[in-house]
């Protein structure tokens, strides 16, 4: 026997439908189906929409996925859909609306989640934002083949310079810790020439070297060291220099730093 047919909703109605209908697929253990919608459609739009975003998410931050159990990933999924009202409907920025997710709403909860969660999926979200980013290195902004000690080192735009107190670079399935370690892990994370997501520990000092050279007040590379050998109070600053040289060198090996500036454009 044929479905009878009933009048489509218009105006308000329609779009307190719509509402019930969202509300549903989002929290179907709290919010009831749409009285004039059949439970055997409504099951399809809940699975396709929840292994949907589950999926999108499970890519986005592959370790985060395969460290939590099955039964705490779906509740997390959930939790998100059910609490999280994303500003973008576009699928590239969910990774952006679940990392805000786990910094806001996740972190006013109590839960019994990693204390590492929002640091590794923060780590995760860089690699991917850098993977998709638009900004492209300007050649004519940087002489790659510039003095970096007496020149003004030009870092590039896709090498972030990050802090975190877990050792996110390290977590997964065999290594998963309970309390951060005594000192920050500091990393950079950056796309190369050939398009390839890296990332290299370093120290505190070259931390603190491309934090120097990315403040506004433009410095030499031998500036920058000068400052770090005086706060380090350091009796041989010409040692701090040299060892400063080869940094440089290395970063901009890596594709980090893209030379010196060129006159006008730092």
């Amino acid at each position: 026997m044929a479905e009878p047919v009933t009048a489509a909703p218009t105006g308000a109605d329609f779009r307190t439908l719509q509402r019930a209908f969202a509300a549903h697929i989002r929290d179907p253990a709290h919010a009831p189906r749409p009285a004039d919608v059949e439970e055997r459609r409504m099951a399809v739009y809940r699975e396709l929409f929840f292994k949907n975003i589950s999926g999108l998410l499970g890519a986005a931050f592959p370790v985060l996925r395969r460290i939590l159990s099955d039964v705490d990933w779906d509740a997390l999924v959930r939790d998100f859909m059910v609490h999280h009202r994303a500003a973008t409907p576009l699928f590239l920025e969910l990774s952006q609306e679940f990392l805000d997710y786990l910094g806001t709403t996740r972190a006013d909860q109590s839960t019994d989640d990693p204390p590492f969660l929002l640091e590794l999926a923060h780590y995760e979200w860089v690699e991917l934002a850098l993977a998709v980013s638009d900004d492209e290195p300007d050649p004519t902004h940087a002489d790659p083949n510039g003095d970096l000690l007496t020149g003004i080192p030009v870092i590039s735009p896709l090498a972030w310079n990050l802090s975190y107190r877990f050792p996110v670079h390290r977590i997964g399935p065999d290594f998963q810790p309970d309390a951060p370690d005594a000192t920050p892990t500091h990393l950079v994370v950056y796309r190369n020439r050939a398009e390839r997501i890296e990332f290299l520990q370093i120290n505190a000092v070259t931390q603190r070297l491309l934090t120097l050279l990315q403040e506004d007040t433009p410095r030499t590379g031998r500036e920058a060291m000068q400052v770090i050998a005086t706060e380090l109070g350091h009796t041989a600053p010409d040692q701090v220099i040299a060892a400063g040289a080869r940094m440089l060198a290395d970063l901009r090996r890596r594709d980090v730093i893209l030379g010196t500036g060129r006159p006008n454009t730092t």
